[in-house]
């Protein structure tokens, strides 16, 4: 049988005592938690024919939180014992004592998405490393442009427990991995760069599978085969459409963390207030769900004991609701969605997304691309940046195409998509039929805080964004 993985946070304090400590310290909150974690975490670098880095970390710690009212005080440690909680607990006593009923419990849930015992020692360091140098030498030798490969390897694994003041504890389970290939080509002089990567809420079986790794260095290797022919990126409002999968990054941006409740309470989203409104194209039904096995964002149960599911956000145009933790719904009067989310123990939870992304709608991708005389065909992004209040965005494209015609043409390089979340929903005047979601390499940062996310979205026709080139 396989032991017990929480015995990781239980080394040098009893279970009993920790859900003591919780009582005893939490009793006077509206709401808060004691959060223990374990984790560990190892990356390879492999660049130019040899391992670069390698690194393997392990910690654990814990972080209690008390609330009362709109006040939060946290205090966090790497260190899980009876001592270092009682120091951490005097933080609590600088906020008000609770005045109203203490918040009730999360709901409990059945589900349990992901199980095992820290799988990274099960894959020898040596088969690791052969791993990264097949890519390598496959890669290489796709083809005499070829001039250099590099190969990231990640995994983390980690286990929690959340004990709060009036009994209630949870646990989860959360394996993380993630393979990555950049292929550089050169060309008469000139360089280019194409990317893949691949990933999930799993353990690094998949990542061995030959047809997995192979798949990545051919879109890798397309994608800078293309780059090495592009020419510059016209400039100017004009029809975009953007491809099926990653690209609903942009959605995330540029209309997801709008959505999250904390800046609805505040009112400094653009969509604050807005519920029951159109704010978006009808076909339009935007969803986040972080109940679906082994995708990146995924999770049991938030960083709150909140069972994760799915959210619908925006329904055939209409807002319906925020993204919520339990602190932002208690204030709003609304019920908690699953998505209060923390980077490690050492941080206090917020509303986040998990995997968020657009449902899918009846157009021919194909007949999409055909309704536009003059545009471009954005495949994949790069970085991107918005501003909440306005909801103004600012996306790289990493590889895009020139639409002339109805027809894919030549590719481009240098083009930015420029535009704003509540206006861009509005444009949208085609929904291919085919959804698509990510491979499970994205990372979402907010507040100084990263974690695992997921996006996705079908091909859409947009009607009027401003690109930002580089053409004279």
């Amino acid at each position: 049988m396989t032991a017990d993985p929480r015995r990781f946070l239980y080394r040098t304090l009893d279970p009993d005592a920790a859900r003591q400590l919780a009582a005893r310290h939490l009793s006077a909150c509206d709401d808060g938690e004691l959060y223990l974690q374990y984790a560990v975490n190892e990356a390879f670098g492999f660049d130019d024919g040899r391992l670069k880095t390698a690194d393997y970390n392990a910690s654990s710690g814990f972080g209690l939180r008390g609330v009362s009212g709109e006040m939060t005080a946290f205090s966090h440690a790497n260190e899980i014992s009876e001592a270092a909680i009682d120091r951490a607990a005097a933080t609590l006593r600088l906020i008000d004592p609770a005045v109203g009923v203490a918040a009730l419990p999360p709901k409990r849930t059945n589900q349990s998405m992901y199980d095992g015992d820290d799988p990274l020692v099960l894959v020898p360091f040596a088969e690791k490393v052969a791993l990264c140098e097949r890519i390598d030498a496959s890669a290489r030798a796709r083809d005499p442009r070829v001039v250099q490969v590099s190969v990231t390897l990640a995994a983390s694994w980690s286990v929690i427990d959340i004990l709060r003041g009036d009994g209630f504890a949870a646990s989860d389970i959360r394996p993380l991995v993630r393979l990555g290939v950049s292929i550089v080509v050169e060309q008469n002089g000139r360089r280019e760069t194409g990317y893949h990567g691949v990933g999930g809420r799993h353990l690094y079986t998949p990542l061995f599978d030959e047809a997995a790794w192979t798949r990545g260095i051919d879109i890798a290797l397309a994608q800078a085969l293309a780059n090495l022919e592009s020419v510059a990126a016209p400039a100017g409002e004009m029809e975009v459409v953007l491809g099926p999968g990653w690209p609903g990054v942009l959605l995330h941006e540029a209309v997801g963390h709008g959505l999250e409740g904390d800046f609805n309470r505040k009112g400094s989203s653009a969509f604050s207030g807005r519920i029951g409104e159109r704010v978006a194209a009808p076909g339009v039904t935007v969803i986040d769900d972080g109940a679906m096995l082994q995708r990146r964002g995924s999770l049991t149960i938030d960083d709150e004991g909140t069972p994760t599911g799915r959210t619908v956000l925006i329904e055939d145009g209409i807002l319906k609701g925020y993204l919520q933790d339990r602190l932002n719904a208690r204030l709003m009067g609304m019920a908690p969605t699953g998505n209060g989310r923390r980077q490690s123990f050492a941080h206090a939870p917020m509303p986040r997304m998990t995997n968020t992304f657009m449902l899918g709608g009846s157009d021919d991708p194909g007949e999409l691309v055909e309704r536009v005389k003059d545009g471009i065909y954005a495949k994949t992004f790069g970085g991107g940046q918005v501003d909440i209040t306005s909801g103004k965005f600012v996306f790289s494209c990493t590889e895009a195409y020139r639409i002339r015609g109805g027809r894919v043409a030549e590719p481009i390089k240098g083009a930015t998509l420029i535009g704003d979340g509540p206006s861009v929903l509005t444009r949208v005047k085609g929904i291919g039929n085919d959804l698509a979601l990510d491979e499970g390499i994205g990372v979402c940062g907010k507040g100084g805080q990263s974690i695992p996310a997921g996006v996705g979205q079908p091909t859409l026709l947009i009607d009027g964004l401003t690109v930002g080139g580089t053409a004279a």
